[in-house]
């Protein structure tokens, strides 16, 4: 039996002096970049983790605050929704930087740097967060499944599970025919969403509006706090570990200017796809700012309400049939970047190989165990608070992942003559305590509604 691959490491003071062994050992610079080839031959070579990646920030676990956005506040808050994006453009770039120019994940780089039972610490707050993320999005594909096919929810969430294998067999034919797969959903996301835009006729004027900050949001104490919702459900903790990994699967040469291409080409890549998500999300909130705030309802924030509302209102029933495939389509792609990240965590910071079947087995029972009690025992009710719940975890860890990323790509150190500058450092940091202040805020206000 052959040696797993070794990673590329560079010898930097910065760095403990050990060869690492890559995560995604079966798909590592499997993608072979064509050497000579013009633009764009070279931009679909390096097309497809950005995508994978862009569906954390179209995943069902967005679409309450989307939803309920649109439908109290009209198209106020598309600003939030584009400002959102902006940052995770940013802190994405940062995380394909690190894979390229060192050779290590997210999750291999804290390893390496902090001691071991910080490292572990770090490891189990994020196994935590992946856990939560994953609630959402298993939980968001079960009502799919009941809202088309009637399926009791307690069956859909168990009916998610099958994944693993899609994704075990997707894999094991090459990591492009996965990639494929995730862009796949994501157009069919985008179709439906397309298709539900033009069924709502909005008003473009007022889209338009919307995409510019104003002031009412931080005076309107409702408003702002959905605001600070979609904000602080914008970057998933695991989306750094897992983009910063994937970018791995293409074949880079060790020369710095081989480095600086893929940098250019990955990051070209992730901005297009969060656009595309940017897209989705704006939709949403468009779709409900046209749909049910012109009609008067303006307390829309479930999903289920959403889609029972829409064909009367739309006067179809195509648009609700639309909707929730879009909602099937994102949940399912969701937990399968989900389930990547699980494993690419659990041996990124532990260093623990196990078969990539168990591994994944192990991430999705995590979340579907939960689920599954939940849904037994109190039905959709507590699934809506399961969700919410998820969301607040998922708010307590993001910045143990945010901030070792902005420091690490700030080192010279660490990461040579790819350093980041003065104003990218600047403005990494600013958006790194803006998250964390803000998920902070939504933290207490929760806890505090909770406890009211």
């Amino acid at each position: 039996m052959s040696a797993a691959p070794v990673a590329p490491v560079e010898d930097l003071a910065g760095w403990r002096r050990a060869r690492t062994r890559p995560s995604l050992p079966e798909s590592f610079q499997s993608i072979q970049i064509p050497k000579g080839a013009g633009f764009w031959r070279k931009a679909l070579a390096f097309a497809g983790p950005g995508y994978m990646v862009a569906v954390g920030y179209m995943d069902p676990g967005n679409w309450a605050t989307d939803l309920a956005g649109g439908s109290r506040f009209a198209y106020t808050l598309l600003s939030v929704v584009l400002l959102s994006n902006l940052m995770a453009i940013l802190l994405q770039s940062l995380a394909v930087k690190l894979g390229v120019v060192t050779g290590r994940d997210l999750a291999q780089a804290c390893r390496d740097h902090y001691s071991r039972p910080v490292g572990f610490i770090l490891w189990v707050l994020c196994e935590v967060a992946i856990a939560a993320c994953d609630l959402a999005e298993v939980i968001g594909s079960a009502i799919a499944l009941n809202l088309l096919f009637g399926i009791p929810l307690i069956w859909g969430v168990c009916l998610t599970a099958a994944d693993v294998l899609l994704i075990l067999l997707l894999q094991h034919k090459g990591f492009r025919y996965l990639e494929a797969f995730i862009i796949a959903l994501v157009a069919t996301i985008g179709v439906c969403f397309a298709i539900e835009l033009i069924l709502a006729k909005p008003a473009l004027a007022e889209i338009g509006m919307g995409l510019i900050p104003r002031g009412e949001i931080l005076t309107n104490p409702m408003m702002l706090y959905i605001a600070i919702g979609i904000l602080g459900a914008t970057v998933m903790p695991h989306n750094l570990y897992l983009h910063s990994s994937i970018v791995q699967t293409r074949h880079v040469l060790p020369d710095d200017a081989s480095k600086r291409e893929a940098i250019r080409f990955a990051t070209l890549d992730s901005t297009v796809a969060l656009l595309f998500a940017f897209f989705i999300n704006a939709a949403i909130l468009i779709l409900a700012a046209a749909t049910f705030n012109k009609s008067g309802y303006r307390e829309v924030a479930d999903i289920g309400d959403a889609f029972h509302l829409l064909t009367p209102l739309l006067g179809t029933t195509a648009a609700g049939i639309l909707f929730a495939v879009a909602l099937l389509a994102s949940g399912q792609n969701s937990t399968i970047t989900g389930t990547l990240a699980g494993q690419i965590v659990m041996e990124g910071f532990l260093d623990i190989r196990l078969p990539a079947w168990l591994r994944r087995l192990i991430t999705r029972l995590i979340a579907i165990i939960p689920a599954v009690i939940v849904t037994a025992m109190y039905g959709e009710h507590g699934t809506g608070a399961l969700l919410i719940l998820s969301q607040v975890i998922l708010s307590l860890q993001l910045s143990f992942a945010v901030i070792p990323l902005v420091y690490f790509t700030g080192q010279r150190s660490k990461m040579g003559s790819f350093v980041n500058g003065r104003v990218l450092q600047a403005s990494a940091w600013t958006v790194a305590f803006a998250i964390a202040g803000l998920n902070a805020w939504l933290l207490i206000g929760t806890v505090r509604a909770w406890l009211s």
